[in-house]
């Protein structure tokens, strides 16, 4: 009976280990290169001139200051659809698919705008990923994933897996997060951290 119980228990922990690790990856600032792109709208709008520096020692709230300039922007057609890619993410993120399940999360539903124009976006840079994958929500507490990669805390603090921060000026002074420079870091970092979780079970 003993034996049976073990084998029982052996057999559950290979399929553990066996199971793909799960990633919810962020949309803007982290897939999506959102910076600039804000940088450069908000500058058509209001002749405002920024860069990250500045909004980094300001902080985004003082930075961008015409909060009416801002929503505009942020609510105007074509703006989430014309946003480019981020250097490296399609490649990065092409790699972790042959490991990981790879599920792009965005909280759009705070621009109904964006939906549609996130989907698009989607279908062109990562045609790769199914529609299965994406996850349009308001509040992302309710993602329940092995590993997040998302570049701000409001996501990460209260993500029930891993929080991967990626960088951005609004977070450059936080460092309760592992943090991500860039692309290229991605897929050693999940090695490494994806090894020690095994090596622990």
């Amino acid at each position: 009976m003993y034996c049976k119980v073990l084998q029982n228990l052996v057999s559950l922990l290979q399929n553990l280990l066996n199971m793909r690790k799960s990633i919810a990856i962020d949309m803007d600032g982290v897939i999506a290169d959102t910076e600039p792109h804000l940088i450069e709208w908000y500058k058509n709008e209001t002749g405002i001139s920024l860069t990250p520096q500045l909004i980094n020692e300001l902080g985004e709230d003082a930075a961008f200051a015409d909060k009416i300039a801002l929503h505009k922007v942020l609510h105007t057609q074509s703006f989430f659809r014309t946003v480019p890619v981020m250097y490296k993410a399609v490649e990065n993120v092409t790699l972790l698919m042959e490991d990981y399940e790879i599920f792009i999360v965005s909280a759009a539903m705070e621009f109904p705008l964006s939906l549609y124009e996130k989907r698009e976006w989607l279908q062109e840079h990562f045609p790769f990923i199914s529609w299965k994958n994406i996850i349009f929500c308001g509040d992302k507490s309710i993602i329940d994933t092995d590993y997040m990669i998302d570049d701000y805390c409001k996501n990460l603090d209260f993500c029930k897996g891993k929080a991967l921060m990626f960088n951005a000026y609004h977070n450059a002074h936080i460092n309760h997060h592992i943090r991500i420079n860039h692309w290229d870091e991605v897929p050693e970092l999940l090695k490494t951290l994806t090894y020690s979780t095994e090596n622990i079970l």
